[in-house]
């Protein structure tokens, strides 16, 4: 049958395509997909047998997951409608969330300061210029308490942005649920937690990998225990994209930290099917729609059997790839801004047709500020609008079978794999990025798509190509640079008011468990945060006793 079809396709090209070519030239010598890969012409159906394609697709919500994690999929539950929010204070941020819920959003996605993310009070010299900027300011548990204010935590889902300092903000969230009258149980949501990224490509690490993997692992052990809807980490493969790695660079380096994580878990004492069943991971979504759709579909198939093979998982919840999505904010140009509501809805579809268990789209603006209220409703439209109007949720993996997209994913995988045994030759991914593989393969991704946009080989609409006249945008949203002094007179009221004993008790107690490796640290930064220790009195514990990471310099 295979040698039929390649002698048919020959003489198509010669009676069909070579005249067709000489009347109408094609537009380029070469077509490429986003990640720069070649595209051929026409592709031929690969799979030739039911064992094959059982072994490389099969059913969904059936291993290896190729085709999706839930048998039903969007026919019975659609996707979280996840945006990513918070910037000021935490009663400006509150306001927004409860706008998004009222919009229809199902699912909290909380975003972070710098000094947040990097275990820095507001008051703290380093933090000037940065209080609010890119995320609302946390400093204790009184700015958790209003952030949550009139937000039922056994009733939403909350995803929180935040690595370094990942397990401080988890027992703030779960002190808020209990002064809310909401057991641990019932909390469900996950910390992205996820340190190795941070480390290539997004630069918000505070402690070195050993430490920091520790906390990470006590993290899996404690949720284990007392969390267990929690999510405890979404492997983040959106900031690898973000920072220019291609579509297969970003499930490897993302697949391979995961790789690592699990390894740590294990070997910290965790049994695989005691903590995998939580695991999450984080994925981008860019342009180049088929070839998305394909990385996803590849991710979830090498996953699987990485779990089942590797690690030997026996609960099939350990072997299912989940996934948030995030549309691209490297894709966002700040020439024609309207222009990125196109955009993002390509993407937006990308990750529904990907199979995707929730999602954020981001705003016209992002590439400028901040998104308005406007611009935020009507991001959280586009997904609405595919949920209910574009018919694309009626079936499951409805792009399963196109050889285009087969042929994508076949390659997707195999060049991940690559990446995978490259790693492990050397040693795993901690002496990857120790040694600045990952980060050197990332930076020359990044350098061949700049170069590609310069020659104008890659177009981008607006900005290399079809420019106009431009109006200088109007009603940015701008956040207040009074922020810091509203949050260290905060900071300042909360210190005269807390019981200064207690917390020099607390913080006394988390040191000494600091020291000790087999202590979880999880219970000692709860008892700490219920006394108002602040988030930067903790890592300066923490940071005395872990040291501070730095970084690999990559030329």
């Amino acid at each position: 049958m295979q040698e039929e079809i390649r002698k048919q396709k020959e003489q198509w090209e010669r009676s069909a395509v070579e005249p067709a070519v000489e009347r109408h030239p094609e537009r380029r010598s070469e077509f490429v997909t986003g990640s720069d890969k070649p595209v051929d012409r026409l592709y031929l159906p690969e799979i030739l047998s039911a064992e094959e394609y059982l072994q490389k697709l099969g059913f969904p919500g059936q291993f290896p997951y190729t085709r999706g994690v839930q048998p039903t999929m969007y026919r019975g539950r659609l996707w979280t409608m996840r945006q990513y929010a918070g910037f000021g204070t935490a009663e400006e941020s509150n306001r927004r969330y409860r706008f998004l819920l009222e919009q229809g959003q199902t699912g909290l996605s909380v975003a972070f300061d710098l000094p947040t993310q990097i275990g820095y009070d507001s008051d703290d010299p380093l933090a000037e210029g940065e209080v609010g900027k890119v995320g609302v300011a946390i400093d204790t548990l009184e700015d958790m308490e209003i952030l949550f204010d009139r937000i039922p935590l056994d009733g939403i889902s909350t995803s929180m942005t935040i690595n370094a300092p990942a397990a401080i903000l988890l027992v703030m969230y779960i002190a808020v649920a209990e002064k809310q009258g909401v057991g641990k149980e019932k909390l469900r949501g996950t910390i992205q937690n996820d340190i190795l990224k941070e480390y290539v490509a997004r630069g918000t690490y505070i402690f070195p990998p050993e430490p920091s993997m520790r906390l990470i692992t006590d993290v899996f052990a404690y949720c284990s225990r007392e969390v267990p809807l929690w999510n405890t980490i979404s492997i983040s493969g959106y900031h690898i994209r973000e920072a220019g790695s291609d579509a297969s660079q970003e499930v490897a380096f993302t697949l391979a930290n995961g790789i690592e994580y699990v390894r740590a878990a294990i070997q910290a004492g965790l049994d695989v099917d005691g903590f995998a069943g939580r695991l999450s991971f984080f994925f981008n979504a860019h342009n180049d729609l088929l070839e998305e759709v394909a990385k996803f579909r590849a991710a979830r198939r090498i996953w699987a059997g990485i779990m089942k093979e590797r690690f030997h998982a026996a609960d099939p919840k350990s072997m299912m790839l989940r996934f948030h999505t995030q549309t691209g904010g490297s894709t966002l140009t700040a020439q024609q801004p309207d222009n990125n509501v196109v955009r993002v809805a390509i993407q937006a579809l990308a990750a529904v047709l990907g199979g995707t268990q929730s999602l954020h789209t981001n705003s016209r603006e992002e590439a400028l500020a901040l998104p308005a209220e406007q611009s935020v409703r009507l991001a959280l439209r586009i997904q609405q609008i595919l949920a209910h109007e574009s018919g694309v949720t009626s079936t499951v993996d409805p792009l399963a079978g196109s050889y285009y997209v087969e042929a994508l994913t076949d390659r997707i995988e195999a060049e991940v794999w690559q990446y995978i045994d490259r790693i492990e030759a050397l040693g795993g991914m901690v002496p990857s990025i120790l040694k600045g593989y990952v980060q050197k393969q990332i930076q020359e991704a990044a350098f061949r798509t700049q170069k590609d946009i310069e020659r104008g080989e890659r177009v981008v609409v607006g900005v290399n190509k079809y420019q106009g006249e431009e109006k200088k945008p109007q009603n940015l949203l701008r956040v207040d640079p009074a922020v810091r002094k509203l949050q260290v007179e905060k900071l300042a009221r909360i210190k005269r008011s807390r019981n200064d004993s207690r917390v020099k008790s607390a913080l006394e107690r988390l040191r000494h468990g600091a020291k000790q490796k087999d202590v979880n640290l999880l219970p000692l930064l709860l008892e700490a945060v219920r006394e108002y220790a602040t988030l930067g009195e903790i890592c300066r514990i923490l940071r005395d006793e872990f040291g501070e990471h730095r970084e690999t310099i990559v030329l």
